[in-house]
């Protein structure tokens, strides 16, 4: 276990703590104060966590927070006792009052803001404890940094406004006004409630922040500035070429980024995958910051979010909303209701704040309210004005996405630059609790002609998979049962994750647990994985490394219909940037495929079949990523049938009537759809002058492009005929369904001697 943090620190600052009291067999415990002790297993003795009504513990569906751990299988919370002579292994990091429940706000302070915006004055009501209602902050981070009185945060705001102005002047372009209203919401967070160190970005107590209305990187990179992390000059290369200062931010680029955003409406998804590991997997008490604008609320993947942060009872996911009323072409749905979005999260089960959000006194209480509810997430909605502080674009339609008219007006009117410099908080010291042992992995093993479904073995290949290697987890789109993630659930629960049917949420979860460092399989039905295409794409924009199954893949499926069958899947993967593809076609195949998707970087996905298929391949086969199987091979081969999947049986079938009728064909089993075997493919096509390529997909982007685009050098391209599912099937059984679209054997024996010019006889 890796601590981060100097040891001789952590024990003069705790077990040499004047006042910490230590029996053995009991409890580590601080005086009127309790401390969260990591224990075995990377289990949190942390506190009591108190939900939003009902008795006890419970939260607002009336079940306790323990019992739902229970029911998922994570490991039991509570104080660990310490055996004789044992000493904590890991300090965190958070002291509390004992017994203290979640505090709300009184019902006169309330959230709403009203004619108080107008005033100047909030409604976000004063609570105890610390400066402007900040919770009591440990010896540790009281020493990090001092906090920002209210004149100091104000010039930070006007510093982040300028440097936007700056940054957009500079580079011709970029969205200043959406910088300038989010500027205060940034400058309190960053001077007084941030715990980030900007030289290790990996430390693992780090708070995540995600910015998730992305066009505002000039007031991200603005911070960053401001924190030290880069210069001035630097920030004069916005949007340049060779800059790692985008348009839009992406990690790629940038340590302190966690995931790329701009997109509209992803960034509160990923944060939730980003909270979920740090409550149920990482459990270092970090806190997940986002950062949303208001016109992204329309979209349906941030109710996906709500709702399951909701659910999930997410208290270390904190959203600030910048309700700046001004959308890209004019006024966003709700404009300043701050209301009408409170009444939707709350559906949901979250805490809200209403604030201006250009009171810095307000933000501050604001965040302090935040950090010290527990038992649900909570969302800060800031009302604030597009452009403030320059009267030209204030409150104004029509400057998004656009330099401000005159900037070196702009800046004097904001009182010029500044080179005001923070501190930000240091994050606790913790400990990386992940389990990267990685041991002898047991694949299932099936005999060689016996027959089993790719989707059951793939089930039983993932459990194996979790056993070997602590920092696999899996997420499943309620279909647990027929994608057989529930093996792994059965054998892991504590890795387990059930994203139910938000296919969104889904891929966005799996993408926060990889910015973790954890390894995600998350499965659904492959059609249904189409619904979360652009949260693929933008993983992709990230550098995600995130493993995606579909199952029950094309009109193999029978008698569901074309609703339920992926016939688009792999184009759709294919078309992503440094994507994986993998397509097996019996059990071993798909055991081995699995193992090794866990090694790859980028976007992997991997396409299973609902029915059962012959086991052609002995258990210790291998299957390199980018290679290919032959089946079939002679040197009379006339013709190459290229397969993947369920039509590899169907084209070894051709293949042997093919042969009684005298015509020798050659059978590759093209399991690695991207990358693709091409020096395989090539060498066929020298040899038998004729490909033939058939697939349980639409032809277009499936099998058959990715064997054409193996000529695409501009080489010789060979006679190539590709057979697919051409027309719109319906309900069937599986062998009828296979026929129909011209897929079987039989249709593979009539397109390979029309290829080779032999008379078709019936």
């Amino acid at each position: 276990m890796e601590v981060v943090g100097d040891p001789q620190r952590l024990e003069s600052g705790l077990l040499g703590h004047p006042r910490l009291f230590h029996e053995p067999g009991r409890p580590v415990f601080l005086a009127r104060q309790e401390v969260s002790v990591l224990g075995h297993r990377g289990t949190s003795a942390c506190r009591k966590r108190v939900g939003t009504s009902g008795p006890g513990n419970r939260g607002y569906r009336g079940e306790t927070r323990s019992a739902r751990r229970g029911r998922a299988g994570a490991s039991p919370v509570g104080p660990r006792v310490l055996r004789p002579g044992e000493r904590p292994r890991v300090w965190l990091v958070r002291p509390r009052i004992r017994g203290k429940p979640r505090t709300s706000p009184p019902p006169e302070a309330s959230s709403r803001v009203d004619r108080a915006f107008r005033s100047g004055r909030s409604r976000a009501p004063a609570i105890p404890g610390g400066r402007h209602g900040r919770p009591p902050t440990d010896d540790h981070e009281s020493r990090a940094r001092r906090a920002m009185d209210t004149a100091e945060l104000a010039e930070l705001g006007q510093q982040l406004r300028v440097d936007s102005v700056r940054a957009a002047a500079a580079a011709g372009s970029g969205h200043p006004t959406s910088s300038m209203s989010a500027a205060d919401l940034m400058a309190v967070l960053l001077a007084n409630h941030l715990r980030y160190d900007f030289e290790r970005p990996e430390h693992p107590a780090n708070d995540r922040f995600v910015l998730s209305k992305g066009h505002a990187s000039p007031l991200l990179y603005s911070a960053y500035k401001a924190a030290g992390a880069i210069e001035d000059g630097e920030l004069m290369t916005f949007r340049k070429l060779g800059s790692r200062l985008e348009g839009h931010p992406t990690p790629r680029r940038l340590p302190w980024v966690e995931t790329a955003t701009g997109s509209l409406g992803q960034g509160l998804p990923v944060g939730v995958g980003i909270a979920l590991a740090g409550l149920r997997l990482d459990r270092t008490g970090y806190r997940v910051w986002v950062l949303c604008g208001d016109s992204e609320l329309a979209e349906g993947s941030v109710w996906e979010a709500a709702e399951h942060a909701g659910f999930e009872n997410l208290d270390n996911l904190k959203v600030i909303v910048d309700v700046n009323r001004l959308g890209q072409r004019g006024p966003t749905r709700h404009g300043h209701d701050l209301d009408a979005y409170a009444r939707r999260f709350q559906a949901f089960g979250w805490h809200t704040i209403e604030i201006d959000g250009h009171d810095v006194d307000a933000i501050d209480r604001a965040y302090g309210e935040a950090l010290s509810t527990t038992g649900q997430p909570v969302v800060i909605l800031a009302r604030t004005l597009k452009g403030k502080g320059v009267a030209a674009v204030e409150d104004q339609e029509g400057h998004h996405g656009k330099p401000l008219p005159d900037a070196d007006e702009a800046i004097a009117e904001l009182g010029g630059p500044r080179a005001l410099h923070i501190r930000v908080g240091e994050p606790p010291a913790a400990a990386a609790l992940r389990d990267r042992t990685t041991e002898v992995i047991r694949l299932p093993r099936y005999d060689k002609g016996d027959e089993a479904a790719t989707r059951d073995a793939f089930g039983a290949a993932l459990a194996a998979l979790g056993d070997a290697r602590g920092d696999v987890v899996a997420l499943d789109g309620e279909v647990g049962d027929s994608t057989r993630t529930e093996e792994f659930a059965k054998a892991h629960p504590e890795r387990f994750f059930e994203c139910y049917i938000a296919e969104q949420q889904l891929v966005a979860t799996a993408v926060g647990m990889a910015v973790r460092g954890w390894v995600p399989y998350a499965v659904t039905f492959a059609a249904f994985l189409t619904r979360a295409h652009d949260f693929v794409r933008m993983a992709s924009i990230s550098g995600s490394g995130i493993n995606l199954v579909g199952s029950h893949a094309g009109v193999a499926i029978g008698q569901d219909g074309p609703s339920q069958m992926g016939l688009e899947d792999l184009a759709m993967f294919r078309a992503i940037h440094d994507s994986t593809v993998l397509y097996p076609c019996d059990a071993n195949q798909t055991a081995r495929l699995v193992a090794a998707m866990a090694g790859l970087d980028g976007i992997r996905y991997l396409r299973t079949s609902r029915g059962k298929t012959p086991v052609l391949y002995d258990a210790d086969e291998e299957f390199p990523v980018g290679g290919s199987k032959t089946l079939r091979s002679s040197e009379e081969d006339r013709l190459t049938i290229v397969a993947a999947g369920v039509t590899v049986p169907e084209a070894l079938a051709a293949a042997d009537r093919l042969a009684e009728d005298g015509i020798a064909v050659r059978v590759i089993d093209l399991y690695s759809v991207k990358p693709a075997d091409a020096e395989t493919l090539r060498r066929a096509a020298e040899d038998t002058g004729c490909l033939l390529t058939v697939e349980d997909h639409h032809p277009e982007g499936g099998i058959g492009d990715a064997v054409a685009e193996s000529f695409a050098d501009g080489r010789p391209v060979p006679r190539l005929v590709r057979l697919g599912v051409r027309t719109m099937p319906g309900s069937a059984a599986p062998d009828e369904q296979l026929h129909a679209a011209g897929i079987d054997a039989l249709g593979i024996v009539a397109a390979a001697k029309l290829l080779v010019e032999e008379a078709v006889v019936r």
